[in-house]
């Protein structure tokens, strides 16, 4: 597992006009090729009259599914530049489909390249990129009495809160980078005077918004 990468937010949609024709960008993640596929003809089905539904799709841990398609637009002028906006903006597990509404006025190659390029960077700077962090939630009990001085200790540190449970005693589960985890650990113990027990729990990706 990666322990930073960066991908879109979810399901988009934006559309811009060049020279008359329309183009619509449609984004979505997807984690296999077999998701990639599956929305790449759920767009082309919805926009069956449309002259061309041109796509990218980065996919896995190392890019190591790399594919564009033209649909019938002169070969390298639509599905490359959309790949290549992925590539430039370093994103994983991302699938881009560009509508295509022909407006009558031919853009010649390096106009096509241009206005793919274009409303796939629109397209995604629309839907949103987000870093996810890989993560270790780790769980924390402790006496209600000391409840009070950890929750504000650890709402102004840089580990990050993530539920509380009231029960017989407080379980509280804090989101620590993997590396960091032996450092919280230490900061716990000496923060409650060793009287806290503290566990590793499961490896997580946490999502923070970057645009």
């Amino acid at each position: 597992m990666l322990p930073s990468y960066y991908t879109v937010k979810g399901y988009g949609e934006h559309e811009i006009e060049i020279q008359k024709s329309r183009f619509i960008a449609y984004v979505e993640r997807a984690e296999t090729e077999e998701e990639a596929q599956e929305f790449i003809q759920k767009i082309k089905k919805e926009n069956w009259n449309a002259n061309h539904n041109c796509s990218a799709y980065m996919i896995g841990e190392n890019d190591q599914i790399q594919k564009a398609n033209d649909d019938g637009e002169p070969s390298g002028t639509a599905g490359v530049p959309i790949l290549e906006v992925l590539k430039k903006k370093n994103l994983k597990d991302t699938v881009v489909v560009i509508t295509r509404y022909f407006g009558g006025i031919k853009l010649g190659a390096g106009g096509l390249i241009r206005a793919y390029g274009k409303a796939t960077s629109e397209g995604l700077n629309s839907t949103g990129i987000v870093e996810r962090k890989l993560m270790k939630v780790m769980h924390t009990t402790i006496d209600y009495t000391m409840l009070g001085k950890v929750e504000n200790e650890l709402r102004s540190s840089q580990f990050i809160l993530k539920e509380i449970h009231y029960l017989d005693k407080v379980e509280i589960e804090t989101y620590v980078e993997e590396s960091q985890s032996v450092t919280f650990q230490e900061w716990m113990t000496d923060l409650t005077s060793g009287q806290s027990h503290i566990q590793d729990g499961q490896l997580v990706y946490l999502e923070e918004p970057i645009n």
